[in-house]
């Protein structure tokens, strides 16, 4: 059975995005295509073209992917779930939450709970929710 990974949509800010969290999770992108680079879209608005038709990005043992919408589709934001993100240390965790934060809201500070060493809860600029647990399990 695979994995289960995260495929998070964007009402055209996808390629920004992922690629401030190829640089948060230091991770490596395995492919970023735009709408325009498809096969058949050379009718399609320049703008439409900028959108991003599929983007995968690897990190330690995981896959983030994401899209843009199509302009005049209804978007609603991401809700009704959060990625959650299991880091090896308090500090690495730590490095990763703050980074989510800035220009973000917090939902619950980064701090050290019974199930685990640091855990914390953070929804980035981008609109993304995150639930970051950091160090080793106590339960």
């Amino acid at each position: 059975m695979s994995p289960i990974h995260a495929y998070l949509t964007f009402d055209g800010n996808a390629q920004e995005a992922m690629r401030f969290y190829e640089k948060t999770l230091r991770g490596t992108m395995q492919m970023m295509m735009t709408i325009g680079e498809a096969p058949d879209t050379e009718e399609m608005p320049a703008d439409v073209k900028k959108r991003i038709m599929h983007a995968s990005l690897a990190y330690g043992e995981g896959m983030l992917m994401a899209s843009d919408t199509m302009p005049g589709q209804p978007y609603e934001g991401m809700k009704g779930f959060g990625v959650a993100l299991t880091l090896d240390t308090v500090a690495e965790a730590r490095r990763v939450f703050d980074a989510f934060a800035e220009g973000g809201t917090v939902s619950m500070p980064f701090e050290k709970t019974f199930w685990v060493e640091a855990f914390g809860m953070v929804t980035d600029r981008f609109g993304t929710p995150w639930l970051i647990n950091g160090g080793k399990p106590l339960v």
